[in-house]
């Protein structure tokens, strides 16, 4: 069953990408779409007995140790024999249960969204290839085999961010992604280097079983000796940083919008920028030796879950919107790792999925309907054209800013999820904790009001835009068609067809029902956790009864948080509409700051690209062009042609000039002789 689940969607890419222009379109879509639905289903059929423990068998399963099903021999290099293995532990059952539904419901939703497209067989290949290597990379059974999946990850996003390659903003972005994730990358790759070193163990159960025996053992690196667990958790989570997008390497993902919608769903929600958060909670035995790197996690989302909040205030495109919300509802997941309430953070992970896949699907059926425009400020008014999305969408932002009762168990998912991080986030206590804790709270204030903000502009008021609407918003689709300008988008705006509409609606299911169904086994009491996960993470008492011993009033918080929010956003964009422009012109600088998103790619145009370019152009004007070709080779080559040209001349043909030249010749070899005989004499 797993191998079934894990290569299925391998089988699709390989289908429509070989075989896609001889079988048509449509076979490629079903034929991929129909394997992950499959995997899907494989996938829950594995997840729920270890849930709920149903019957003998589910019971057995919930409480059983990882299973691991080998595939082949893979490595044999002295006394490193690596074998490839599928591990399944209830940590790989979660994430296998996420990849599969968002990717199965964002392949359905494909067939009406791409159905213009003409190499929609490439599209859904490319879909596949990216699912298959988030699964290998969840079923990892040691580092190597995670940095194949991961490194698969990265090249699947090139390649869809990338999709549409006649346009060069979005070659530039699926460029931005591959490289700014090389960075992080490269630290990941000597995290691994260093754990092997320190550690002994390549393969997981060997690594983690040597971690205390070396929880006090330094190593020396850069310029000097450091705990080597530190090390090896901060190089590691360098990693991290890049897949998923933590601040100073998060610029790549607001430009991954220009790949198309279903993308971003599939990136956003599942797939790629969870694999970090994933990444630290499998290896969260090593995280857990070391207070300073679980430090530096915390801090680090805290920091990006504010940042990217105040991103989304004044974004006006509907995706980028949503995807800065990604980014901040990320930051939550890390704090939720740095306070070492690691089931917190996969509880986020795995309810953001549902809300944040319905949130980016409902925004794909906005700008469907709106013939490709993507600027929120020439929309308004399609909740009566397109109600049954506007609906969607309700109930996605009802869940991404945390509507439930304080102090209950009664919510949408992201309530649940969200609030169970920030009371972790105040039981850390101390400068940091209360750091986390305050930055959660107000990116839940920030949040409240972005998502209320596109909910108004969307959906509410009077149709904005003029007869040049279009022309200045941004395409979505390749192949957009000119004929949807300004009121004109707004009067032939209708619903999705219902192949896009189904998976909306099982998306929305989730993000109501999601958090409350599971809260027991990621937030549960921590013998429910161990019972739950079993191993395969961390469970740390002391953080999870800090988070359920905080006050009401740090319960509330959030909540109170979400309500300023939403009551700003109403005061600004349905009761007094020109309040954001008067706000923009009284803060031009701060308006400014947060639209341009505080300046990351202009500094780091200033910082990397620019030096970059001036020393690539000197290497290659100076060195390469002036030095090598010029100089030397061409040079070289000009001496030599010279040389002969000249001594070509003396060869005339005629005997007596050859006769004149033999006699030169005599004549000056008996002038030395003569002259050398009388010197010697």
């Amino acid at each position: 069953m797993l191998q079934a689940i894990v290569f299925f969607p391998l089988i699709g890419a390989l289908v429509a990408g070989l075989f896609g222009r001889v079988i048509g379109h449509k076979v490629s879509e079903y034929v991929t779409t129909g394997l992950l639905i499959v995997a899907a289903v494989l996938a829950w059929i594995i997840f729920l007995p270890i849930a709920f423990g149903g019957g003998a068998e589910g019971a057995a399963a919930a409480h059983a140790e990882a299973i691991k099903v080998p595939v082949m021999r893979w490595i044999q290099s002295g006394a490193l024999d690596l074998n490839w293995v599928l591990r399944l532990d209830t940590l790989t059952a979660v994430m296998l249960v996420v990849v599969t539904t968002v990717s199965s419901l964002v392949h359905v939703y494909s067939i009406g969204y791409m159905a213009d497209d003409p190499s929609r067989s490439r599209f859904f290949a490319y879909l596949s290839l990216f699912t298959f290597a988030m699964l290998m990379l969840e079923t990892a059974d040691n580092f190597l085999q995670m940095f194949f999946g991961w490194e698969g990850v990265g090249l699947a996003s090139y390649l869809l961010i990338g999709f549409w390659y006649q346009r060069p903003a979005a070659n530039a972005a699926a460029m931005k992604a591959f490289v700014v994730n090389r960075v992080g990358d490269f630290g990941f790759a000597l995290g691994i280097f260093g754990a092997f070193v320190v550690l002994g163990h390549v393969d997981f159960d060997g690594a983690f079983g040597a971690v205390a025996a070396n929880k006090d053992t330094t190593i020396h690196f850069l310029w000097g000796n450091w705990p080597a667990l530190t090390v090896v958790a901060l190089l590691l989570f360098m990693g991290a940083m890049g897949k998923s997008a933590q601040f100073l390497l998060h610029t790549w993902l607001p430009d991954a919008m220009e790949g198309p919608t279903p993308v971003s769903a599939l990136i956003h929600a599942a797939t790629m920028v969870t694999a970090g958060v994933f990444m630290v909670a499998r290896l969260s035995p090593i995280f857990h030796e070391s207070p300073v790197a679980l430090t530096v996690v915390l801090s680090v989302g805290a920091i990006t879950a504010f940042f990217a909040a105040t991103v989304g205030l004044v974004q006006n495109d509907i995706k980028r919107v949503i995807a800065y919300s990604t980014c901040s509802q990320l930051g939550y997941m890390f704090v939720a790792l740095g306070a070492e309430a690691y089931s917190a953070g996969m509880f986020h992970l795995f309810t953001h999925a549902f809300f944040k896949a319905l949130l980016f699907l409902g925004a794909g059926s906005v700008i469907h309907a709106m013939h490709h425009e993507q600027d929120m400020r020439k929309m308004g008014g399609l909740r009566h054209k397109i109600p049954v999305t506007y609906a969607m969408m309700l109930i996605g932002t009802l869940a991404l800013t945390g509507v439930g009762i304080p102090g209950t168990s009664i919510g949408f998912a992201g309530f649940l999820s969200k609030d169970s991080i920030i009371e972790a986030a105040y039981g850390v206590g101390g400068t940091a904790g209360t750091f986390a804790f305050w930055s959660l709270v107000v990116a839940a204030m920030f949040t409240s009001f972005y998502s209320w903000r596109l909910v108004h502009l969307t959906f509410h008021g009077a149709p904005r835009g003029g007869s040049d609407a279009h022309a200045h918003g941004h395409d979505d689709h390749a192949h957009a068609d000119d004929h949807g300008h300004g009121h004109s988008a707004y009067d032939h705006a209708h619903e999705s067809p219902t192949v896009m509409m189904v998976p909306l609606y099982i998306l929305a299911a989730g993000a109501v029902l999601s958090g409350m169904v599971f809260l027991n086994q990621f937030m549960g009491d921590p013998a429910h956790i161990e019972a739950f996960f079993k191993g395969s993470v961390v469970v740390s008492e002391t953080a999870v009864e800090a988070a359920h011993g905080s006050p009401f009033w740090v319960k509330s918080a959030a909540f109170v948080a979400m309500l300023l929010g939403f009551g700003a956003a109403w005061q600004m964009y349905i009761r007094d509409t020109a309040m954001p422009k008067r706000l923009a012109d009284a803060n031009p600088g701060l308006y400014q700051f947060l639209l341009n998103k505080w300046y990351f790619d202009e500094l780091y145009d200033f910082l990397f690209v620019r030096p970059a370019l001036w020393l690539g152009r000197a290497l290659w004007l100076g060195f390469d062009d002036w030095l090598i070709d010029k100089t030397i080779v061409e040079g070289l080559g000009n001496r030599i042609r010279d040389v002969t040209t000249q001594v070509v001349k003396l060869q005339s043909g005629y005997l007596y000039h050859y006769a004149f030249v033999m006699l030169i010749g005599i004549a000056a070899l008996l002038t030395w002789a003569i002259a050398a005989g009388g010197l010697l004499g």
